[in-house]
């Protein structure tokens, strides 16, 4: 059984930075992680994916230059450091974990449960 557990998330200024953890338990070394977000009114968006390595990542164009995604695989963890956060990231930030590289949520099978992040101007 694989369990995804988000932490790290809450209420920052617009410019501020936050760092969210995924902590894994069950098989998730050798999978790809990705995060994604869902805002009120929205739909859930991709965010960033690391490779099951840690040498491979991508990123959405919106955060691309102020979000970096990193694995620590000896903790089981995934992080997402996220910087100069605008109003417009407010959202539930998800950790998912997929066998495929792929920027499509119903490719990711295991989700975490989420982290609320909140921004405000």
């Amino acid at each position: 059984q694989v369990q995804l557990v988000e932490s790290g998330g809450g209420l920052v200024q617009a410019g501020g930075s936050l760092r969210l953890s995924c902590a894994a338990s069950g098989r998730t070394n050798m999978y790809n992680m990705g995060w994604f977000r869902h805002a009120p009114g929205k739909e859930r968006e991709f965010v960033a994916s690391i490779s099951w390595s840690g040498s491979v990542t991508q990123y959405a164009d919106f955060v691309k230059g102020r979000f970096t995604i990193s694995r620590d695989n000896a903790k089981n963890t995934v992080y997402l450091q996220m910087s100069i956060l605008k109003p417009e990231d407010t959202a539930v930030y998800y950790c998912a974990r997929s066998l495929v590289w792929s920027r499509v949520a119903p490719e990711y099978d295991y989700w975490g449960q989420g982290t609320q992040v909140t921004v405000s101007s």
